[in-house]
């Protein structure tokens, strides 16, 4: 099973593409909790060169909630992460599949919002 949905987006920058994904998420009841500068990390801990590449951890408030109630320890999965990296082909953008992630606990509710979820994120990255 695919782990994630992604899309690649052309002639746009690095930081545009940033405020885009957030506003698409935005648009789907996402706000960003987290924000992980991958190339600004790498360089100060490693002193390592590495593409643009920042993690951004989508939260809809509602589901986490609903998400949290249906199972006490899904918060080790939360929140969502969404990923904005350069690559060859311009940039790409990647959400995490909540249903391929939460695979391996069974609870039936928590499966239902799995998919409300996953619905939500593909549409947000599809709207770019």
């Amino acid at each position: 099973m695919k782990y994630y949905h992604e899309k690649t987006l052309k002639d746009v920058s690095f930081e545009v593409a940033i405020q885009k994904v957030t506003d698409a998420l935005k648009e789907e009841g996402f706000g960003i909790l987290t924000e992980i500068d991958v190339k600004e990390t790498l360089k100060k801990k490693l002193d390592e060169d590495f593409r643009p590449y920042r993690i951004l951890g989508a939260c809809n408030p509602p589901f986490a909630h609903k998400a949290l109630l249906a199972e006490d320890k899904i918060g080790a999965m939360l929140p969502c992460n969404v990923i904005v990296q350069q690559v060859d082909e311009g940039i790409e953008v990647a959400a995490v599949d909540p249903v391929a992630s939460m695979q391996a606990v069974e609870n039936k509710d928590l499966e239902k919002i799995a998919l409300e979820i996953r619905d939500r994120l593909r549409s947000a990255i599809d709207s770019l």
